[in-house]
C-alpha cells in the first residue's frame, strides 16, 4: 500500500513538471528575466588617458604593448570590487604617514603605491618568506636597519619597515637612474635587473621584456594609484564613514626584559590582542631583550573598547 500511494506522488509530480515545462508563461519569465539582466547588469570596459606620469616620468602610452599593459591592471583593479574597496579603506589610514616618510627620504609619493600592490597594507607572509607590509625578505630587511629575530621583526613594523622601503628604491634609482626601474628592481632584485639591462641592452623598464610578474608590476603600481586618487571614476564610491581612520596611539617605552606580554598588556590597560595590533612586529609573548635594545611599543589611547577581567 505505501508503494502505490509513493507511486502516485511521483506520477503527479512528474505530470505537473511536464506541464510547467511546455507553458508558454515560462518562456515569457526566463525572457524578461534574461532582459532585465541584460538591463540592469553592465560591464564597461575603461578609457585609457592620452597621456600619463609615473614617479615623474613619461608612461609611453603610444607603445601598444605599453598600453595594454596599463589596461589590464587597471580593468583586474576595477572589477575585483572587494579587495580595491578594502585597499580604498586602508590606504586612508597609511597613505599620509607614509608619504611623510618618502617625502623625508627623496622618494616621490606615486612609490607609496608599491606597498598596496605587494601586501593590500597588510601583514602578510610570501611564499618566498618575503614579510609585512613591504614584503622584505629577512636579509634585505636586516641590510636596510630592519631587526629580524625570533623575538622582534620589525618587517612587520609598517612605519620602520615603511622608510626601509623608500631608502632601497632611493638606493636603486641611484644605481639604475629611474624609479621605474627601482620599483622593477624591488620586485625581482638589483641582481636580476641589471642582469636583463646588460643583456637586453637597452635602459628603460618599459623596453625590457621581463618575466610575467616584473612585467606587470610597475603597471600594477601606476594603475592601483590612479583608482585610489580617482575612485569615484572607476566607479567606487565611499563616503567618509566607511574609511578606515588612523588610530591615536601613546609610546610607551621598554627597556629591559619582559617576562609575559599579555601581562603587560593588562597592566597598561589592554588586552593581548589590542597590543598585538598595534605592535605586530612582537612575535612571542615575551621579552628577553638580551641586546638591551630600547623598544617603543604603541598602545591606543582610546581603551573604553576594552574589557580586562579583574
Amino acid at each position: 500500500m505505501k508503494v502505490n500511494i509513493r507511486f502516485q506522488y511521483l506520477f503527479l509530480g512528474a505530470a505537473l513538471m511536464g506541464l510547467t515545462a511546455g507553458s508558454p508563461h515560462g518562456g515569457e519569465a526566463d525572457s524578461t528575466y534574461q532582459a532585465n539582466f541584460q538591463e540592469d547588469y553592465n560591464i564597461y570596459s575603461l578609457s585609457i588617458p592620452e597621456s600619463l606620469s609615473f614617479a615623474g616620468e613619461n608612461v609611453p602610452l603610444t607603445d601598444p604593448d605599453v598600453r595594454e599593459r596599463l589596461d589590464r591592471e587597471l580593468l583586474v583593479n576595477t572589477y575585483w570590487q572587494s579587495n580595491t574597496l578594502l585597499m580604498l579603506k586602508r590606504a586612508n589610514r597609511w597613505l599620509p604617514e607614509f608619504k611623510q616618510i618618502f617625502r623625508e627620504e627623496g622618494v616621490p609619493e606615486d612609490l607609496v603605491y608599491l606597498g598596496l600592490i605587494e601586501s593590500g597594507f597588510q601583514n602578510v607572509v610570501s611564499p618566498a618568506n618575503a614579510a609585512g607590509f613591504w614584503q622584505f625578505l629577512s636579509s634585505t630587511g636586516e641590510e636596510y636597519g630592519l631587526i629580524v629575530d625570533g623575538e622582534v621583526d620589525e618587517r612587520y613594523h609598517p612605519v620602520k619597515s615603511a622608510r626601509a622601503a623608500a631608502q632601497y628604491l632611493a638606493s636603486a634609482k641611484e644605481e639604475f637612474g629611474s624609479w621605474t626601474l627601482a620599483a622593477a628592481s624591488y620586485n625581482m632584485g638589483k641582481a636580476g635587473v641589471r642582469r636583463q639591462l646588460e643583456r637586453q641592452k637597452v635602459s628603460n623598464y618599459y623596453d625590457l621584456l621581463l618575466n610575467s610578474e616584473t612585467a606587470r608590476y610597475v603597471f600594477r603600481i601606476i594603475a592601483v594609484k590612479e583608482i585610489v586618487n580617482r575612485p569615484g571614476e572607476f566607479g567606487f564610491h565611499l563616503r567618509d564613514s566607511d574609511m578606515y581612520e588612523a588610530i591615536p596611539t601613546e609610546v610607551v617605552e621598554v627597556s629591559g626584559a619582559v617576562e609575559s606580554w599579555p601581562d603587560w598588556a593588562h597592566e597598561h590597560g589592554i588586552n593581548y590582542k589590542t597590543l598585538k595590533y598595534h605592535n605586530p612586529w612582537l612575535r612571542e609573548d615575551y621579552l628577553r631583550n638580551r641586546s638591551n635594545r630600547t623598544y617603543q611599543i604603541e598602545v591606543p589611547t582610546d581603551k573604553s573598547f576594552i574589557s580586562i577581567p579583574e
